[in-house]
């Protein structure tokens, strides 16, 4: 039985690798008594797949990982039964059942959303409202955003204007889109000031971080870009309801992206940890 279980990482966990975090999961499942299907061969091991690892440093409330069960025991006490035997900055929010012909999370990713926030004593224009609501608007107005993209094995340069399904300063659009107040606890660090809701393309064909975006916003206003500076929260990843293999649907293609919450995209089921849960397309 394919399953999906959405997961919040934040505090001093987000200085974990994804290694670790999975490891860590292998054996949170364990001491949880959950009956993950194995692998057959020579060294068995937990099927199960990551979403989409995230960067050191980054905190999250809206990670993801699949994995198959052995059978269909009840679900409805899978995520009290986890977040007993795991860390507190690390907690089970959600878990979904899926249809059996359901594809990977990671292979169905099409989108993620952030919160940037500045962090405190750190300087940056983008505390300052007028300046950065400038910045913003010439930002918008850019028929291309060129950025040297690094890989492992190249360096090419690529347009990521059409990749930017959003880039906002507005308060409410941060608690329409996320369905948190600002700031919110265990989100942004204390005293940090959330100055940018973000939402991105992302995916296996084209994925776009939020430290490049920032990078391009800093270079245009002739600023020196400070990763350090930031602190990066990934609010929620999305499928894509239009989504074909190898194609990217944005939001001004011929057939724009439908997107949805991971955690609801080919789910027969899905139990919440709370009723706090609000859909950003609704």
């Amino acid at each position: 039985m394919k399953a999906r279980l959405k997961f919040s990482k934040t505090g001093s966990m987000r200085f974990i690798g994804h290694l670790d975090v999975m490891r860590y999961f292998q054996k949170a499942f364990r001491r949880a008594g959950i009956q993950v299907s194995y692998s057959q061969g020579y060294s068995p091991h937990q099927l199960l797949s990551f979403a989409s690892p995230l960067g050191i440093g980054l905190s999250s409330t809206g990670e993801y990982l699949d994995i198959v069960l052995e059978d269909t025991e009840d679900c409805t006490e899978i995520i009290e039964r986890i977040n007993a035997v795991m860390n507190d900055e690390i907690r089970a929010e959600a878990f979904s059942l899926l249809e059996e012909d359901a594809k990977t999370s990671m292979a169905v990713l099409a989108a993620c959303d952030y919160l940037v926030a500045v962090k405190p004593g750190k300087q940056s224009f983008l505390l300052d409202g007028e300046k950065r609501a400038a910045a913003l608007k010439r930002f918008a107005e850019r028929e291309k955003v060129e950025l040297l993209k690094k890989t492992k094995r190249s360096e090419k340069l690529v347009d990521i204007r059409e990749n930017i399904y959003c880039m906002t300063d507005q308060k409410r659009v941060f608690e329409q889109f996320s369905g948190l107040s600002v700031p919110e606890k265990n989100i942004v660090q204390e005293g940090s000031l959330p100055v940018l809701y973000l939402e991105l393309t992302a995916g296996s064909v084209v994925n776009i971080k939020p430290e490049l975006v920032l990078e391009a916003l800093y270079i245009q206003e002739g600023e020196n870009f400070d990763a350090f500076a930031c602190q990066i929260h990934r609010l929620e990843m999305y499928g894509d309801l239009q989504g074909k293999k190898g194609e990217v649907h944005t939001m001004t293609s011929e057939i724009p992206c439908q997107l949805v919450p991971l955690s609801d995209y080919q789910a027969k089921t899905r139990i919440n940890s709370s009723d706090t849960y609000k859909d950003k397309w609704q």
